[in-house]
């Protein structure tokens, strides 16, 4: 595997994991295409997202944006459980009675800087309550004997967590982790990336703009990452060029505005990341 690359699929409005590991797993930096939300059971686990580490407590959730780049990392051999519920875009933007949209918890995650939701023990036992229904459903049906209107129901289900979710990520009981990395300079840099795709970038000029050595920029940003400068440009150029294709922006338009300087270059590098060439429906 290369240092980060997009996994898993997903088809279906929304998949459900259950999942428990003993062994010491190591994690590859990765992404996905779809919104990612992980309730954490047992073990000990740190999880880093986007040069943010955090230190999980059991039920903490961990609310993964598409697209951003992540991975967890076991500290020991304790077993390391979680539920994890993938979740589609545009199901997710489908969910809204008007004002009132699904997403809000992926929006506040974003402008707090944080990727962890720690809520109350109320929220913690409904949301327990609602994965152990959600899963007898799900176990039912591979067993041929699914109950009366099973997939409504699940779908039902995955809707009550998501509105139980965006109530809690509002509460004034819930709390946003902070980063436990140490290393504020890493995250202005990847601000400021963030803030510069459509700009040229590199990283002499990365550097100047910290007052920063070139050499000690690139191991600050791999040690505290996991990836070099230069990928993590390119395929948060990529992903911004992808959002603004769907958006209805024509392809070649998208090209320079996510920062590429030559199209060829950019229609390469997006077909070997997304598996598919850049095209406007």
């Amino acid at each position: 595997m290369s240092e980060y690359e997009k996994t898993g699929y997903l088809k279906e409005d929304f998949r459900y994991f259950h999942i428990a590991a003993k062994d010491p797993l190591e994690y590859s930096y990765h992404y996905h295409d779809f919104h990612k939300v992980l309730f954490f059971l047992i073990g000990d686990v740190t999880y880093h997202v986007e040069g943010r580490s955090f230190d999980l407590l059991p039920q903490d959730l961990v609310l993964i944006p598409a697209g951003e780049i992540h991975r967890p990392s076991a500290k020991s051999t304790a077993t390391y459980e979680r539920i994890i519920l993938y979740l589609s875009p545009s199901y997710l933007s489908s969910l809204t009675d008007g004002s009132a949209s699904l997403s809000l918890c992926l929006e506040r995650a974003r402008s707090q800087g944080s990727n962890v939701l720690r809520v109350p023990s109320a929220y913690r036992n409904r949301i327990s309550a609602i994965f152990s229904q959600l899963e007898k459903e799900i176990h039912a049906q591979k067993a041929d004997q699914g109950f009366f209107a099973g997939d409504l129901y699940q779908h039902i289900l995955v809707q009550e967590f998501l509105i139980l979710l965006n109530r809690a990520s509002l509460s004034r009981q819930s709390i946003y982790l902070p980063n436990s990395c140490k290393n504020e300079k890493i995250l202005q840099i990847l601000d400021y990336i963030a803030r510069h795709l459509s700009d040229p970038l590199c990283i002499d000029q990365i550097a100047g703009e910290f007052f920063m050595s070139r050499y000690h920029l690139m191991h600050l940003f791999k040690e505290s990452t996991g990836y070099t400068v230069g990928n993590y440009i390119t395929i948060k150029r990529l992903l911004y060029a992808r959002s603004l294709i769907q958006k209805g922006t024509p392809v070649t338009q998208a090209c320079y505005l996510c920062g590429f300087q030559n199209y060829s270059t950019f229609s390469r590098a997006y077909k070997k990341h997304f598996h598919t060439t850049a095209r406007s429906d």
